[in-house]
């Protein structure tokens, strides 16, 4: 491929641990997901209100039945006590199982909300931001970060209020129960909250460095296993293992010191717990003994101090949960209102019927401001041309392509397609009239059908079998199992490269596009199948605006127009037999080949 833009190291947020422990512009960007389901989220917030409420009743219905019938002896009243406690017993089993349904469904529906949002975002985004971006951890983004956001919107924000509610509810009772054993009991709380803000600020920094290492080790993986064929052929797989050992290993240190710290933040309130029930007992017992309180009360107090430290304890991870959603969030927000380089503009039409001309006007074009990579080609191309892009690796050729399918934009200058500007019209209506063969096909999931159907989805299968007979895939199609419905394994593993080629041809010809861009389409493929591979060009081409890209100088002798590309200017044009006569680069590189082909 032409000069280009260099491939990221590492995406920009990868190893960004530093924030806020609460964005409230990322919470609320993240709540309109949330939004299209209030309903079922206001169902699970009653749900969770009658929870909280029959949680408090329980124990005060259990100091009633001790400090009333037990103590009196009266059986009927115990019964329907009884009854009470039975019936807020079941209560609270349905409130919870309807809280955690909703919650549970709201959550599926805002996860691939947010998954399909994010993806359609990447769709939008030009080539320059996937070819800066690894692709690991761009999938990191929309698996793992929206994973946790989800955690926190569909179940945090209920858990939130509820533990709130509930833990100032417990407050409430238990003065009321008994004001002076709830103050003393209350003694413990600022311990409590001394420690919360320890394990707050410790975790703050830890639960992002989790989410940073999570997306480096997936990104990493994601490498490694698309260049496996290189790895394997280089014998290196010793030092990729090491490699993602190492980075394996910083993920794994980063949840271990997260985790250590939950670890040691809740045995510590357990441990309170403990202190707060014994202090409970110590004067709740003595005050017994002396009659001041009643054993029902004492009893009350107990169940009210236990269930006053299960909210710190989900609290205390709620927290953890929010940690790392914020980091996710910042990212996926982030993402999501990074606006694509190359977009539409508010005044864009949709670009009409494409006859093929084609002309640069004093275009220039650089991947970075300091780095020219194209610099005053003008051209002017008639409907039906076969141009071909010919020069040493690196001169520009591939970034001419790109730029007529506007997969960057001009730095300087314009490309007209039939005299319109290709940045006043839709992208798509425009990319939809064209076509591209690249060096490296692309094969997706799916049958031979499935593939060559892809540039026209609505195409029968008589017309895919004729485009494919066009460009000779009917030439092994007859041989698989299957035919043209036979199942292709992933990255085409069962097909060869010359074979995965005539596909993405017979692709193209399907599709019928005005303009077709081939990019190295026979550069890599033996000489029966690239006998084969012209023939099919040859059907492709006809009538059409062509631009092909090719090493080969052998298989662009026919090409209506030849442009030398060096340096990113254009040095020289003209048809073969044209640039031969001049003796000057073209002339050089064909005697180059000739001799290599002699040898």
């Amino acid at each position: 491929m032409g000069t280009g833009s260099p491939r990221g190291t590492l995406d920009a947020y990868a190893d960004k641990v530093e924030g806020r422990s609460f964005n409230l512009r990322v919470l609320w960007h993240l709540l309109v997901f949330v939004k299209p389901y209030s309903l079922h989220m206001l169902g699970a917030f009653a749900a969770m209100l009658a929870a909280s409420a029959l949680t408090l009743a329980v124990p005060f219905l259990v100091k009633v039945a001790i400090d009333g019938p037990i103590v009196a002896g009266d059986i009927g009243a115990l019964d329907e006590l009884v009854l009470l406690l039975l019936l807020a017993f079941v209560g609270l089993y349905l409130a919870s199982m309807a809280q955690r349904y909703l919650l549970s469904w709201v959550g599926q529906k805002m996860l691939a909300d947010l998954r399909s949002a994010l993806f359609r975002h990447l769709q939008d985004m030009p080539l320059a931001y996937h070819d800066n971006h690894i692709v690991g951890v761009t999938i990191s983004r929309v698996i793992s970060d929206v994973g946790v956001i989800n955690q926190l919107l569909s179940q945090g924000l209920i858990t939130l209020t509820g533990d709130s509610l509930l833990l100032a509810g417990i407050v409430v009772v238990m003065l009321s129960l008994n004001a002076q054993l709830a103050l003393v009991t209350f003694s413990i709380i600022p311990v409590i909250v001394l420690v919360t803000i320890v394990f707050a600020q410790k975790a703050k920094l830890a639960f992002r460095k989790t989410r940073a290492r999570n997306a480096h080790m997936i990104g990493d993986l994601a490498e490694n296993l698309s260049g496996m064929r290189v790895i394997q052929a280089f014998a290196n797989e010793e030092i990729s293992t090491e490699r993602f050992d190492e980075v394996n290993g910083a993920n794994r240190d980063a949840h271990v010191e997260a985790m250590s710290l939950s670890f040691v933040f809740l045995p510590t309130v357990e441990f309170l717990g403990i202190v707060a029930t014994g202090i409970v007992l110590l004067f709740g017992g003595l005050s017994v003994a002396q009659g001041s309180l009643t054993l029902g009360t004492v009893i009350a107090f107990l169940a009210y101090v236990n269930r006053f430290f299960l909210p710190v304890q989900e609290l205390s991870q709620l927290y953890a949960t929010m940690q790392t959603a914020m980091a996710g969030g910042e990212r996926v927000i982030n993402l999501l209102q990074t606006e694509p380089a190359i977009k539409d503009s508010p005044d864009a039409r949709k670009m009409p019927p494409i006859e093929g001309r084609i002309k640069f006007r004093d275009v220039s074009f650089s991947y970075r401001e300091s780095l020219p990579v194209l610099q005053d080609i003008n051209l002017d191309i008639p409907a039906g041309t076969m141009v071909a892009l010919v020069g040493p690796t690196g001169a520009g050729k591939t970034s001419i392509a790109n730029l007529i399918a506007r997969f960057y934009d001009v730095s300087a200058g314009a490309i007209l397609i039939d005299g319109i500007d290709v940045r006043e019209v839709e992208q798509r209506s425009m990319r939809a009239q064209m076509g591209l063969v690249s060096q490296d096909p692309f094969i997706f999931p799916g049958t031979i059908a499935d593939n060559i159907r892809f540039g026209a989805p609505e195409a029968t299968l008589e017309e895919v079998m004729a485009a494919g007979d066009l460009a000779n895939v009917a030439e092994f199609a007859r041989d698989q199992p299957h035919g043209y419905e036979t199942e292709i394994f992933e990255d085409g593993a069962n097909l060869s490269l010359g074979q995965r080629q005539l596909i993405s041809i017979a692709r193209a010809i399907l599709a019928d596009p005005r303009i077709l861009i081939m990019d190295e389409a026979t550069s890599s493929v033996d000489m029966i199948t690239e006998a084969l591979i012209q023939d099919a060009l040859r059907k492709l081409l006809s009538e059409r605006t062509a631009f092909v890209i090719a090493h080969r100088l052998s298989t662009i002798v026919n090409a209506d127009l030849i442009c030398v590309v060096d340096g990113g200017r254009i040095h020289e044009m003209g048809s073969h037999a044209e640039l031969l006569g001049r003796r000057t680069l073209y002339y050089e590189l064909y005697q180059r080949q000739f001799v290599d082909l002699a040898d």
